[in-house]
């Protein structure tokens, strides 16, 4: 005979368990000790060399951590990484490695002389020494040093303009590359002619390093006319310094092929597929049938979010393309693109995708029955709240019609977090201390 299958937890809790697998497999301190035999073999060793640590992102001081409790007491260890502010890990205090927090997703001056004094730390590097780069999502804003000719006040106002045009991360980061003298190849230029091994932990779609952080230990194939192609698409105001620099290819990256390269190692320690993998694992061990759509899902936040309200209702309604009960998970990174003249509300793009898809999913009694939705960033932080995301349930909308809500006019507001947190179903970890970005999970019973 076989066994009943056990009663699946209530759908908030089931979520966010899900959710917990997801951030869990994106763990440096998981990931790392496999990598320490390869490290110590390239370490110099005491008094032949130096071993450098340098790094930024949000999971920046995770990294640190990982490394700095694995390596060994005997062996020279030193450097700097930068951080988002709140995100250095509680439990940890730096004895040889520098961490620094600093402003995301806008760059402050604090991030700037980080950065300076990170890049002033690859003087004097030989072939000798050992430098292992931590880059995780986030870098682009906290690994801050403008281009020759441009102020750090430049850079805030294009960042500000980046983040509301509705460009992609590729694209942002394409424009940040070439306005940086850090990015886009840079630190790795510094570096040489030193060996170069990078760790890096994924947020963008297709986990091209690359584009991670902006890619400043990674050859970049984009050009400064790619970038002058993508601020006037999106009609991103320049200084004049940057234009100069833009047109005369005076700010141009180091490409595939140049000899800073050369010594370069990457190792992709945690992915969003993964993390994805990790969740879709932890649902079948439930007895809940799990369907991956895809880690690379980008575009508008509310456009994504009605898709997956269509997808749901299917499942819901007609069985299809998906039996239920199951869970459908997704990842990758939308955009929320605020108008000219509108002055957004609070929230980001985790919220703003929940909205979309409650939208898609209204019926007259409320939501579609049987249908609950979780989607939050994976660093804790979704936008600059101090939520990483939301639940969405059948009941959600009828709840904030009876407090006086609107999902369309905060949608129109750009105000997820208005509409969310009145009905108690933010979703608020605090800094989970690692960064695969967007996760979703559409819970359909």
């Amino acid at each position: 005979m076989f066994a009943a299958p056990s009663p699946l937890p209530p759908p908030r809790e089931l979520l966010l368990r899900l959710y917990a697998a997801a951030v869990a497999r994106a763990q440096p301190s998981q990931q790392m000790p496999a990598c320490l035999p390869e490290l110590l073999a390239l370490a110099p060793k005491p008094g032949q060399g130096r071993t450098l640590v340098l790094g930024a992102g949000k999971a920046g001081g995770a990294m640190a951590q990982s490394l700095e409790a694995l390596w060994p007491a005997d062996m020279p260890l030193s450097g700097l990484v930068i951080t988002r502010y709140g995100h250095r890990p509680p439990d940890y205090l730096p004895r040889r490695i520098e961490l620094v927090e600093a402003a995301h997703p806008v760059p402050d001056e604090v991030g700037l002389q980080a950065s300076r004094s990170l890049l002033a730390m690859t003087q004097g590097l030989s072939e000798h020494d050992l430098v292992i780069c931590l880059i995780s999502g986030g870098g682009s804003a906290l690994l801050s040093l403008p281009a020759p000719g441009l102020s750090l006040a430049d850079k805030q106002q294009i960042n500000r303009a980046l983040l509301r045009c509705g460009a992609s991360i590729s694209e942002m980061n394409c424009v940040r590359k070439h306005l940086s003298a850090v990015k886009g190849g840079r630190l790795a230029q510094a570096c040489a002619p030193a060996r170069l091994h990078t760790f890096l932990i994924s947020d963008v779609p297709g986990d091209d390093p690359a584009l991670i952080a902006s890619g400043p230990t990674v050859a970049d194939a984009t050009t400064c006319a790619d970038a002058l192609t993508i601020c006037q698409r999106y009609r991103i105001q320049l200084p004049s310094a940057a234009l100069q620099g833009l047109r005369s290819g005076a700010f141009e990256t180091p490409k595939p092929g140049d000899p800073s390269f050369a010594s370069q190692r990457l190792t992709l320690l945690a992915t969003p597929q993964l993390s994805l993998q990790a969740a879709a694992d932890a649902a079948r061990a439930l007895g809940l049938p799990a369907h991956i759509l895809s880690d690379e899902i980008e575009g508008e936040s509310r456009e994504i979010g009605r898709m997956h309200g269509a997808l749901a209702r299917a499942v819901a309604r007609r069985g299809e393309p998906f039996a239920k009960p199951c869970v459908i998970l997704s990842g990758g990174e939308t955009t929320v693109t605020v108008a000219p003249g509108i002055k957004p509300g609070q929230g980001g793009r985790a919220t703003e995708f929940l909205l979309g898809c409650a939208l898609a999913l209204a019926t007259e009694q409320g939501g579609e029955p049987g249908v609950h939705v979780l989607a939050a960033d994976t660093d804790g932080i979704d936008g600059v709240g101090e939520n990483a995301g939301a639940l969405l349930s059948p009941s959600s909308l009828a709840r904030a019609q009876a407090l006086g809500l609107s999902a369309q006019a905060a949608l129109d507001a750009h105000d997820a977090l208005g509409f969310f947190a009145p009905l108690g179903d933010l979703v608020s970890p605090g800094p989970t201390f690692t960064n695969v970005n967007d996760f979703r999970a559409l819970l359909i019973l």
